[in-house]
């Protein structure tokens, strides 16, 4: 367990060969007796970094701290590319409070930004989704953000390697997740969790939510709870092991989405049939909600660009899907005859999918390696149904994917635990029902 005491966290927010920040008050750099402030470019030069300022250049060969010489100085960084590899990606500038750490990491320069945990978790409630959130949802949510958190610093002296990725001529099974990260605890974008520093509206709810959760984490058999969430789990959360390490977690198991089993269904998903039915059915569950004003307090501005996300289909021509999957894999599978699922999760996400081309044959998994392999950005969830149609010489034309859910689907439901908060369910309650078997426990 770590020390009763609020740590400082390292959060990566972004990389590249130049970095433009611009200091709003005045900061100390280590090893320079004057204060800085105004507009800086840093790069790297002969394996050095140099900051350019208006009339000031600071070096250093492997990295720069600055630190705020006062509470109310901030940095803001200009750029920072938000949604990475999402349909939504872009740029913006955001503000940060706490140090500004600029790192060497091989060609290119990193920008981490050290602050408390606490000031974190406001910042992440902002940026995951409304500030404006019902109190027992930004309480919950808090808290399961915060014991993800501490989950990772406790981890990160384990060994990285334990549980290698596969790859062979027939397969390639890969997953990501923060352990990925060498030179900061966290990054800033959907691969951790979003952190757009104080750039996003925070309102008073956020910070009460945190100082009346302060130091609370989730707790089973005496160790912090590696506690995860997505926006929609599509009515049955899934399983940790399979979606990354194959590591069972009692308190990350799939649970129904609601408050009784639905009515009607298999749920045995190595039965393909029961897999289809659920996937095209709509059946009733927390996070199955059009309600406007809950989805308000997840769904951020970008993201209500997504309209469907519970029940979802796309279509795409033969064209399409060969040139999608051969950019995205690297790999001429020629004509794609048939994508065939090998292996389901305990929510119907496919855990592992056969791809058959005129050329090549491989088994892609897991689940954000086939969501990456079918979409230009992601798909929203691997719990899809695959259909061909217009058969032409044993070629389809056309392929149709039903899916269901928006993200991995482990842990808290996002648009779930709204609709819980709305529907009267306090923090601890709501907590309860993504992790079974769970105590909450004050730590610092």
């Amino acid at each position: 367990m770590l020390n009763k005491k609020e740590p400082l966290i390292s959060v990566g927010i972004m990389s590249g060969e130049k970095i433009t920040f611009l200091l709003d008050g005045l900061f100390n750099v280590e090893g320079f007796q004057q204060k800085f402030t105004g507009l800086f470019t840093a790069e790297i030069e002969n394996e050095k970094i140099f900051c350019f300022g208006e009339n000031e250049k600071i070096e250093n060969p492997n990295e720069l701290i600055f630190r705020p010489c006062n509470p109310d100085a901030s940095f803001i960084l200009k750029e920072v590319t938000i949604g990475i590899q999402f349909h939504w990606e872009r740029k913006e500038d955001e503000k940060f409070k706490g140090l500004l750490k600029l790192k060497i990491d091989n060609h290119n320069l990193i920008a981490i930004n050290i602050l408390p945990v606490e000031d974190y978790l406001v910042s992440v409630n902002s940026s995951e989704m409304s500030a404006r959130s019902s109190i027992e949802l930004l309480k919950a949510h808090t808290i399961v953000t915060r014991s993800w958190l501490l989950a990772q610093m406790e981890k990160s002296g384990e060994d990285k390697n334990i549980y290698p990725r596969e790859s062979s001529q027939n397969e390639i099974i890969k997953w990501y997740d923060k352990e990925d990260h060498q030179y900061f605890d966290v990054c800033a974008d959907d691969h951790c969790q979003r952190y757009q520093g104080i750039t996003k509206i925070t309102t008073e709810a956020v910070r009460k939510a945190v100082n009346e959760t302060f130091g609370i984490i989730i707790e089973s058999n005496k160790r912090i709870c590696d506690a995860r969430f997505s926006k929609s789990c599509g009515g049955i959360s899934e399983s940790f092991e399979n979606v990354w390490e194959p590591v069972k977690h009692d308190y990350l198991t799939s649970i129904i989405d609601y408050s009784s089993k639905p009515d009607n269904f298999n749920l045995d998903f190595s039965v393909e049939d029961n897999s289809e039915k659920w996937i095209k059915s709509n059946p009733p569950a927390f996070c199955n909600s059009q309600d406007k004003k809950v989805l308000s307090q997840i769904l951020l501005d970008y993201d209500q660009e997504t309209t469907d996300f519970y029940r979802w289909k796309i279509i795409y021509s033969q064209n399409e899907i060969s040139a999608l999957i051969k950019k995205k894999s690297g790999i001429d599978f020629g004509d794609i005859l048939d994508i065939v699922p090998v292996e389901r999760g305990d929510s119907a996400r496919l855990i592992k999918l056969k791809i058959i081309g005129s050329k090549k044959t491989l088994i892609i998994g897991k689940e954000l390696e086939i969501r990456r392999l079918l979409s230009e950005s992601h798909l929203y969830s691997s719990a899809i149904i695959i259909e061909k149609q217009e058969i032409k010489d044993n070629i389809p034309q056309k392929f149709l994917i039903f899916g269901a859910g928006w993200g991995h689907g482990v842990g808290l439901c996002q648009i779930g635990a709204a609709v819980m908060a709305e529907s009267g369910y306090k923090y601890e309650e709501i907590i309860l029902h993504y992790f079974k078997g769970t105590e909450l426990k004050k730590i610092y």
